[in-house]
């Protein structure tokens, strides 16, 4: 029975897809990640010394997680147990730490349980993990392609120790695809080649993702037809065949998600319509909702060009309202000319301060009554209670204006909004002194 299983277990191993059999055995077979693992670094020590805390390793797929605990699983000599949260309930959890319990009991072997995204763990089952985590039942290993830091419970993240994995690089991707095609446990034994031009291509589309890399190689191997010496020759075409879409890392609800409109706004902001333009197609083409792209953009529109450039919010508003009477694909060309024209146009966040300002006010100040010359004088009897006694028509006046107060006396000398020279802000500034300058104390008075 030993030796049927044996010969089962190595039957697997060989129908196994290619990422898996290309899985690394040891430290110096993981590519990448040299911050973790590099000589002398935390992890790299930990692991080598079998002295590994409670950890979570945080990164997007295909960076090597699910390989460091392969890894550790075969230089340990704690006994390694692997849970896949997608599939795994409270009683299976419950089971394993049963199994733990015991196995500490009666041997004194500890259990280093490797739980693959532990994001789908819901509340409750978290939870229901964190004692054993405390006292040391099991060492805890997660590995997640979300930020742990929202999907995976406080107290569980501050006993743990975090680990960031990055994406590969493409260098890193051509080692990985070189060793899948020579390596005995990869397509070694089936002659296959794999052009300068084809690797590139593949380390390029598979986006830092070594399991998309190694299943785009795996794909292409089938696909290219074996020359008269037996030899696969994986070409360009092949592998653009094989390809097809560049796989792009994105989650409406993920880090991807808030890290480019972060970028995108940014560089809005920051003036540079070529990086703005990139980070609309990449969300576009990841799928992302073009309809909440086109609420970012208004909100920018107001928030970072402001009265620098009054038509912002036009242009912005009217690409948004493109989206829904357009939609894709053409609503990407209205959209590209409303992002252009914000990132190119002049930039103040005047209005932003002038609200933040007013609302401190409001919520701390105490809120008088209207003043008396302010009041609703439209209604019959208004007159009697004083209302708009006082008050001065600026139409009566030459240039439609009067200085007069407009504010309850404990915030009469607030200044709110205070115009750049910015774009046509400088024309406000230049108009609110004029007016205001010999009755207001402006904080920019003075200031060019």
């Amino acid at each position: 029975m030993e030796l049927f299983r044996q010969s089962r277990e190595a039957s697997l191993r060989r129908e196994a897809p290619l990422a898996a059999r290309m899985r690394p055995e040891t430290l110096d077979e993981v590519v990448g990640q040299a911050h973790l693992l590099g000589p002398g670094r935390l992890l790299r020590q930990a692991i080598e010394q079998d002295a590994l805390t409670s950890v979570i390793l945080y990164g997007p797929p295909g960076t090597g997680k699910t390989s460091i605990a392969h890894v550790i699983a075969q230089a340990t000599r704690a006994h390694f147990e692997t849970i896949n949260a997608v599939t795994a309930g409270v009683a299976d959890l419950r089971r394993t730490i049963e199994q733990a319990r015991d196995r500490r009991t009666l041997s004194g072997t500890r259990t280093i349980l490797f739980i693959d995204e532990i994001h789908r763990f819901n509340k409750a089952q978290q939870d229901a993990l964190l004692p054993f985590v405390e006292d040391g039942t099991v060492t805890l290993i997660g590995a997640t392609t979300e930020n742990p830091f929202f999907e995976v419970t406080s107290t569980l993240v501050s006993r743990s120790r975090i680990f960031v994995l990055e994406p590969l690089t493409a260098e890193d991707l051509l080692k990985i695809l070189s060793r899948a095609v020579s390596d005995p446990r990869g397509l070694g034994p089936t002659g296959v080649e794999l052009s300068e031009d084809a690797g590139r291509y593949v380390a390029g589309v598979a986006n830092g993702d070594a399991r998309a890399a190694l299943n785009v190689l795996e794909a292409a191997a089938l696909a290219a037809p074996p020359a008269p010496d037996g030899v696969r020759r994986i070409s360009l075409a092949v592998a653009e065949e094989a390809g097809q879409r560049r796989a792009l890392l994105y989650g409406r609800d993920g880090d991807a998600h808030y890290d480019m409109i972060s970028a995108f706004i940014k560089s809005i902001r920051g003036s540079d319509p070529d990086a703005a333009v990139y980070w609309l197609a990449r969300m576009l083409a990841a799928g992302e909702d073009p309809r909440y792209i086109a609420r970012r953009v208004v909100v920018h529109a107001a928030e970072d060009v402001g009265l620098a450039d009054p038509q912002a919010l036009v242009v912005a508003v009217a690409a948004a309202h493109a989206v829904e009477f357009v939609g894709l694909p053409e609503a990407r060309i209205p959209m590209t000319e409303a992002v252009i024209y914000l990132a190119t146009a002049p930039k103040s966040n005047a209005t932003v301060t002038a609200i933040s300002r007013a609302w401190h006010d409001v919520e701390r100040e105490e809120t008088r009554p209207v003043p008396r010359h302010l009041r609703d004088a439209s209604y019959p009897g208004a007159a009697r209670l004083g209302h708009g006694r006082g008050y001065e028509y600026p139409h009566d006046y030459p240039g439609g204006f009067v200085a007069q107060q407009y504010m309850p006396d404990n915030v009469k000398d607030r200044t709110y909004f205070e115009p750049t020279t910015s774009g046509y802000e400088a024309e406000l500034r230049r108009r609110l002194r004029t007016w205001w300058g010999g009755v207001k104390r402006y904080a920019f008075e003075g200031r060019s």
